[in-house]
């Protein structure tokens, strides 16, 4: 694993895109959250993708079961504080409309780069709606990897980039001939 990128391709740092995947050509793969790499090429072979994403489901419910236990222990908390049933029902609320709206983000953001302006100004609700993310990230990752979708056509995009650069280039064109 290269320490520095938090990457697990490990021979050089090159930004995705470009060459460097072992043999020297073609773009390298964006590697995704608790997968790696394992999601280009999860048909052929173990590596430990299908382990993963089991893993990763379970984690992530779990997560969500846990948050929910904490939002029960906040709930009973507010009744304790006997603060009246206004803001009990507001703060009930607040967290199922954040919670659904995090999800909803998260869920198409496994399907399009989302803004980087619009995911800082949403980043309060998606802290405050974080159980909606943890069940988005549950149920995309019982049909893939969360995200594989999006970069597999990136990256088959980037191969097909390449493969059309590289097969113009039949020459070197440093030995043009020039006119006499």
């Amino acid at each position: 694993m290269n320490d520095e990128t938090g990457t697990g391709t490990g021979t050089q740092d090159t930004p995705e895109g470009s060459p460097g995947e072992g043999t020297g050509t073609g773009p390298r793969p964006e590697p995704l959250r608790f997968f790696g790499t394992t999601w280009v090429n999860h048909d052929s072979g173990y590596n430990g993708y299908a382990a993963r994403r089991i893993a990763t489901a379970a984690g992530s419910l779990a997560a969500a079961v846990a948050a929910c236990l904490i939002l029960r222990f906040a709930y009973q908390g507010i009744q304790i504080a006997n603060v009246g049933s206004f803001v009990t029902l507001l703060v009930i609320v607040m967290f199922a409309i954040c919670s659904a709206l995090a999800f909803g983000h998260t869920w198409e953001a496994f399907k399009k780069r989302p803004d980087p302006a619009r995911q800082a100004s949403l980043r309060g609700l998606l802290a405050i709606g974080f159980v909606g993310s943890l069940l988005a990230y549950f149920a995309r990752s019982l049909v893939e990897a969360p995200g594989e979708t999006l970069h597999r056509q990136e990256y088959e995009t980037a191969l097909t980039q390449h493969e059309k650069r590289t097969s113009r280039r039949t020459r070197n064109p440093s030995k043009k001939r020039r006119g006499a």
